[in-house]
């Protein structure tokens, strides 16, 4: 079993637990996920089977996409509704108030990642130390906002919509909004609607993938270029083929279709064959899938 399956994860699962279930249902135990889901958020979880794990740490659009729900007049050690929350719930904020404070955060921003998180300290989880009561320096980390917008808002409760880099935390990101207001504020839901270049339009519940026949679930799998399909495709000949699939470097002179130098690109030869770079006019392999 080699493939991409989209699994829109459900909520108190972590994403370690659904990859352990879809190692059960694949039949396989090379399993990965594209990018890592708190327990109780939900939606878009690549799962990458068999030989697509090799594709993990090298899928070109590393992008996210969120719907968060949040509330003002709050906060929480865990930044979100399900840790120690304290507040009143009240907040004098119109909807001009909102879109002010959203505009601050769109852009090239600094976030500090909380402590509530997976990240490493001196070998140690955040959320080890977080758990133990020790809070420790966290350095700001660069993140992109290309999109942020507002869905609802009734003063107090509202959804945002988000489009960011990788690595970029929703729950630090509203609560930097709530700081902003001078309220507080707290993540109250959180749906990714979109990672890898899946949109959530793409994804199964994991209950459905339970109650599928193994032969149901092969019908579902995704193939490994699919993660891929934005890149420049290059097609090879059964010489350059066989050369490629041997290590050798290509002349891209000599390619039916000059590849973009220094990017990736798609590398097809009848079937799938791998991801390679172009760089001083030759075609270097960086991951080869067949």
């Amino acid at each position: 079993m080699t493939g991409i399956i989209i699994v829109d994860k459900p909520q108190e699962f972590t994403s370690f637990d659904v990859v352990a279930v879809m190692r059960g249902l694949l039949h396989t135990k090379k399993v990965g996920h594209g990018g890592t889901l708190d327990p109780m958020a939900t939606g878009v979880l690549p799962i990458f089977a068999g030989g697509a794990t090799k594709a993990v740490d090298i899928v070109p659009d590393s992008d996210k996409s969120y719907r968060a729900g949040f509330a003002l007049g709050y906060k929480s050690d865990t930044l979100d509704i399900w840790g120690n929350v304290t507040g009143s719930g009240m907040a004098a904020v119109t909807t001009a108030m909102l879109e002010k404070a959203l505009e601050k955060f769109r852009g090239d921003i600094m976030q500090i990642p909380p402590m509530y998180s997976a990240l490493k300290v001196g070998g140690q989880k955040l959320c080890d130390l977080a758990r133990k009561g020790i809070e420790v320096e966290r350095k700001p980390r660069p993140i992109r906002i290309t999109r942020l917008e507002r869905v609802e808002f009734d003063g107090q409760k509202g959804v945002i919509e988000v489009d960011c880099s990788a690595g970029t935390y929703i729950r630090t990101l509203i609560d930097d909004i709530g700081a902003e207001l001078g309220t507080g504020a707290v993540m109250t839901s959180l749906v990714r609607t979109r990672a890898c270049g899946f949109d959530i339009s793409q994804s199964l519940p994991l209950n459905t993938l339970k109650e599928m026949s193994y032969e149901e679930l092969c019908g579902k799998i995704l193939p490994v270029e699919s993660v891929f399909s934005g890149l420049s495709r290059i097609e090879l000949d059964e010489t350059q083929k066989r050369l490629y699939l041997n290590g050798v470097r290509l002349d891209t002179d000599r390619l039916s279709s000059k590849p973009p130098e220094n990017e990736f690109c798609a590398v097809f030869g009848g079937e799938f064959l791998g991801v390679a770079r172009a760089t001083g006019g030759e075609l270097v392999s960086v991951k080869r899938f067949s």
